[in-house]
């Protein structure tokens, strides 16, 4: 049986479908799992087991470059890649236009949200087979939900996301023992004041325990910088790749985020992680999976204001197994 995954994107959203690789894996064996993703999360993806091919396609890239020749001809090769397939089942479990859109590049029947439950009720209209998932209901386990419809399985599967970091050097890293800070957000509002971050890394320090401060854009490298000159035990690295980011969160004693995307793939990758959630809802998009999991705060500004280093340094004590 071949089946393809439609899950373009962001980082965290492509990570909340993992597990529904896992299952496919465990409820139907032998079936063969491709899935479309935006190109820039190709590499992560294929870091599952279960993948069998990762067709990038470079929707967004091309959005920021019409008039660029090479971005249309990356586009309209990986468009032609998936036109040349055909599957037993296609399962776009995003709920969107665009990746209804994409879903019917490939032949195969086509499965996805009811217009009750799809982000954009629009992208109903697109799939052979359409399943009502609870809104209520966090996005990894409406994912699994979906699939479980799809195919026809119980979802009475112990929840798997089924990803290990390659494996390679890391250069740069700390010797001894460190936790990771994931300052940066897409969002002003879902950002923590570097003031906490500094405070939260002197608590480390003066346990003999080092901060790694990674970034991606610029602004968050001087971000990074500026909260690793108040810190004697810090690091920050080189930009990293998603590979490399995946190596340095599976090698940290603890994860700490605010929402964003590396925040789940620590999570992805069975690291113990505490989420700082501002004014999102982590009941519905916050760290999801083990016990070594903490979501603190989320919903509202009061609660985003409520929210002192204090809270985040107990988790941290809880989760490191240090001493008050």
């Amino acid at each position: 049986m071949r089946v393809l995954l439609v899950k373009l994107s962001s980082l965290g959203d492509v990570i909340h479908n993992l597990p529904v690789a896992s299952d496919l894996a465990r409820a139907l064996p032998g079936v063969e799992i491709d899935w479309a993703v935006e190109a820039p999360y190709a590499e992560m993806v294929a870091m599952h087991p279960a993948i069998d091919k990762v067709i990038g396609v470079p929707l967004r890239a091309l959005k920021k470059n019409l008039l660029s020749l090479e971005a249309w001809r990356r586009f309209l090769a990986a468009r032609t890649q998936l036109s040349s397939q055909r599957y037993d089942a296609i399962l776009d479990t995003q709920g969107l236009v665009k990746s209804a859109w994409i879903s019917h590049w490939p032949k195969g029947p086509v499965s996805g949200h009811a217009s009750t439950s799809a982000r954009e009720p629009f992208a109903a209209r697109f799939y052979d087979h359409a399943f009502d998932i609870p809104r209520a209901m966090h996005a990894v386990e409406r994912n699994r939900l979906l699939a479980a419809k799809a195919f026809g399985y119980a979802l009475d599967l112990p929840l798997e996301y089924g990803l290990t970091a390659p494996d390679g050097a890391l250069s740069g890293m700390p010797s001894k023992p460190y936790v990771v800070f994931l300052h940066a957000t897409s969002r002003a509002d879902k950002r923590w004041p570097s003031a906490d971050w500094v405070e939260l890394g002197k608590r480390l320090n003066a346990a003999n325990i080092a901060v790694v401060l990674p970034w991606g854009a610029e602004a968050e490298h001087r971000i990074s910088r500026q909260i690793a000159e108040h810190l004697t035990l810090v690091t920050v690295p080189a930009r990293l790749s998603l590979a490399e980011a995946a190596r340095m969160l599976s090698r940290a004693a603890v994860v700490v985020g605010v929402d964003t995307g590396l925040a789940h793939l620590a999570v992805a990758l069975a690291r113990p992680t505490v989420g700082i959630y501002l004014t999102t809802e982590p009941a519905l998009t916050g760290l999801h999976g083990s016990k070594d999991i903490v979501n603190l705060g989320g919903g509202t500004r009061d609660a985003a204001n409520a929210l002192h280093v204090d809270a985040v340094w107990r988790a941290l004590q809880s989760q490191l197994g240090v001493a008050p």
